[in-house]
């Protein structure tokens, strides 16, 4: 039993074809997640797993959809007994806790807006949000290093009220677990100027600031219904499905992964709330929780392909999947020798749900991202904004966008430059780069900013990855440009050693040869770093622009001594 097919006009197809043509919405008016989901499930079965919770400590939890129900009202009846009301933006600071799907179900019910934050905030990150998008609430986890930052920060946010946490509440906060469990698990629905609408604002998500400070991305009531491509037709939950996406509650993956289309699929949500990931214990869950799809960025399945697979049995597992950034052929090939399973790539931003993906309809093609999802009108263009042939690089746009489809974003918030940038009319451009092979496969080359311009050639940083990652001696790498008087830019690798190999300058040579064999010659790395970890967000994404930073900060420094006679 699933509530799919109140939200979409057909749910089986016979081809990415017909998909592709035929897939339309049912749009329910004033949808509202936490009421037409969750407590919907909670009434029809009230005993229908939603949710298993583990942890690094073999601690485990299991909730039905009632449970859910119940401690997503109770939240509601918190944070309305406080004053938050619909409107008033919540800062969730929650890493993996159960408490994360409550709150947020509970904000959705009130009509509060959730604004995720990932457990890495600094002082400055916690301060500028909280000014910014007027955040009258942080809600944390039991988490020390949290709970330092925002102490640090609060004195200098103006418009927080309250510090909720987990657990035993020190001076000055409050227990979220003592305040919920005080509250009523009866809410009603809110009618009135208190009823939530399909366009009102439910979910804010703050970019990842690469250039200038981090734009507010801000979504409606209806993104949920948009993640049913993303769960059903790329993860492909279903009905009882036990789904893992390893994301932390602070990145838009968890929405793409972890809540919203997985429920209304039917499927439970299985959560790993690690503090540092640990390959051989993620497959110990995989196997014990007898997943069903899996769900992780790429590095996630480099870590996992160095383990011994054959300790472990997959026979549960159906399908798997991965986003967040390209994934290497070479990853694909060992994980599926390992495991007899293909991983499906997908990808998409946190402005909407999946743009691109590899179907059930179609065949994988290792490293490409697969074909466009139906609900946008995506297309490759050039800097003209004119649609490029096969084969020809292009910008990423959904074209149309004004009209809002279900699932995209309705605008960055608070920043008119952005918009008049990225979507300056009709159409929103996503910032990304591709190409089109003959069979209608999209094939990442990256971020505008990633992409090298070396002697007139522009280099993605994706192929260079791939072919370095199929060098024994490469864990894991991530390629970048830097600056060169003659060139323009040349081609850098920063690249982590497999355990058998040590960097020295006869690798270097190998390394660099290893590439002119694998890819064209002039993309070759002509810098390369041996480091022992790549800067990653929390949900595993490597952080090629931390790598930027650190260089160019590297190059000042250099210049500076020059400067002053000491070099």
């Amino acid at each position: 039993m699933d509530l799919l097919s109140r939200f979409v006009e057909r749910i089986d197809f016979d081809s990415y074809e017909d998909f592709k043509q035929n897939f339309k919405f049912k749009i329910p008016e004033d949808f509202n997640f936490g009421f037409d989901v969750v407590d919907e499930y909670a009434r029809l079965d009230p005993d229908k797993e939603a949710l298993i919770w583990c942890d690094d400590d073999g601690n485990e939890r299991h909730f039905t959809f009632k449970d859910v129900s119940d401690r997503s009202n109770q939240a509601a009846n918190m944070f309305k007994s406080l004053g938050i009301k619909k409107g008033d933006t919540v800062l969730m600071m929650l890493r993996q806790r159960p408490e994360v799907w409550f709150v947020m179900v509970g904000l959705h019910k009130l009509g509060a807006v959730v604004i995720p934050a990932t457990f890495q905030l600094m002082y400055h990150d916690i301060v500028y949000r909280c000014n910014v998008a007027s955040i009258k609430m942080i809600v944390c986890a039991d988490d020390e290093q949290i709970m330092e930052h925002v102490n640090k920060a609060y004195p200098d946010c103006s418009t927080v009220q309250y510090r909720s946490i987990i657990g035993e509440a020190p001076e000055g906060w409050r227990s979220l677990t003592e305040d919920m469990d005080n509250a009523s698990t009866v809410f009603e629905r809110p009618t009135g100027d208190e009823a939530t609408h399909n366009d009102d604002t439910m979910l804010i998500y703050f970019s990842s600031g690469t250039t200038g400070e981090p734009k507010m991305i801000l979504h409606d009531y209806l993104l949920p219904l948009g993640h049913i491509i993303t769960a059903k037709y790329w993860q492909q939950v279903y009905d009882g499905c036990r789904h893992l996406t390893q994301a932390d509650s602070g990145w838009a993956k968890f929405a793409w992964g972890k809540i919203y289309g997985q429920w209304i699929c039917g499927a439970v949500n299985v959560t790993y709330d690690t503090m540092k990931f640990n390959g051989a214990r993620m497959l110990q869950i995989m196997e014990k929780l007898k997943l069903n799809s899996f769900c992780g960025p790429s590095t996630i399945y480099r870590y996992l392909i160095q383990e011994d697979l054959t300790k472990y049995d997959f026979s549960s597992i159906k399908h798997c999947s991965m986003a967040g950034e390209p994934l290497n052929p070479e990853v694909f090939y060992k994980w599926k020798e390992a495991t007899g399973l293909e991983i499906r790539e997908g990808f998409g931003q946190t402005e909407g749900s999946v743009l691109f993906a590899n179907f059930p309809w179609i065949d994988v093609k290792p490293g490409s991202t697969g074909k466009p999802t139906p609900i946008y009108d995506i297309d490759l263009v050039d800097d003209e904004g004119n649609s490029v042939e096969d084969g020809i690089v292009g910008n990423i746009v959904i074209r149309n966008a004004s009209s809002h489809p279900t699932g995209l974003f309705r605008e960055y918030y608070k920043n008119p430059e952005a918009m008049a940038d990225q979507w300056p009319g009709a159409d929103y451009s996503t910032g990304d780069t591709a190409w089109r092979d003959p069979e209608g496969y999209i094939w990442f080359v990256g971020r505008n900013d990633d992409v090298i311009k070396c002697s007139g050639y522009r280099i993605g940083p994706f192929e260079v990855e791939s072919a370095l990652m199929t060098h024994p001696a490469v864990l894991e790498c991530a390629v970048t440009a830097v600056p060169d008087p003659m060139r323009g830019q040349v081609v850098k690798a920063t690249i982590v050693l497999t355990k058998n190999y040590e960097g020295s300058p006869e690798l270097v040579k190998e390394l660099q040869n290893h590439v002119k064999h694998a890819t064209a010659p002039y993309k070759y790395p002509r810098v390369i770093e041996f480091v022992t970890e790549l800067p990653k967000t929390a949900s595993g994404k490597i952080m090629r622009t931390a790598i930027r930073k650190a260089d160019e900060a590297k190059r000042r420094e250099i210049a500076s001594h020059g400067e002053n006679g000491s070099v």
